[in-house]
This record gives structure tokens, sequence and C-alpha cells, in this order.
């Protein structure tokens, strides 16, 4: 659901990675499909998005943080925008235009 709803929202064509393939695989099988502009887009998409689960398993490990997965698609997204204001044109690139970071 969670890779569902970003790889949507960042407009990526690609399917979700499923449970039987490695993150490894799925990545590289999707970069081929991808549209070359876009790739570099999917690249940060792939290494944002596990990232953010690491970061909230941290938080559910040692602060006692509640699991969501609306919470964790929100942080997501946000970083996402952090990220495209920093100078992260391709994700820039792959953001809604409705989200002020262009």
């Amino acid at each position: 659901q969670v890779w569902h709803e970003i790889l949507t929202w960042f407009r990526m064509s690609c399917t979700p990675p499923d449970h039987d393939a490695s993150l490894l695989n799925w990545w590289q099988a999707s970069k081929q499909r991808t549209p070359k502009p876009i790739r570099k887009g999917l690249t940060s998409i792939a290494l944002l998005t596990p990232w953010m689960i690491w970061k909230l398993c941290d938080d559910y490990v040692f602060e006692g943080a509640q699991p969501s997965v609306s919470n964790l698609i929100a942080k997501i997204k946000d970083e996402a925008a952090l990220w495209a204001r920093a100078g992260a044109s391709r994700i820039r690139d792959s953001l809604p235009q409705t989200w002020d970071v262009h």
C-alpha cells in the first residue's frame, strides 16, 4: 500500500515491489522500464521510501510511537518536498505541481 501510493503520487508508472523480489531486483527492473528522463527520480524514491520506513521503525522501537501507514506516507511526502527544496531536481520534477517546491 505504501509503495503503490508513493509511486502514484510521484507519477511513476512502474509497479510497486512485491514480497517475492528484493528491493534491489525491483529497482533494477523498474529502472529499465522507466523512461530515461525520470529514472533519477525513481532512484531517489527507491532510497527515500525505505529510509523513511527505517525511521518509522526506529520511532516505534525507541520512542514508543504508534506505527501508522497514513503517517508514514505523509512523512515520505514531506521529506520528498524537503529534498526537492534542497536541490533534488529529479524529485522536484516528479512531485505534483500543486506542491510548492517548484
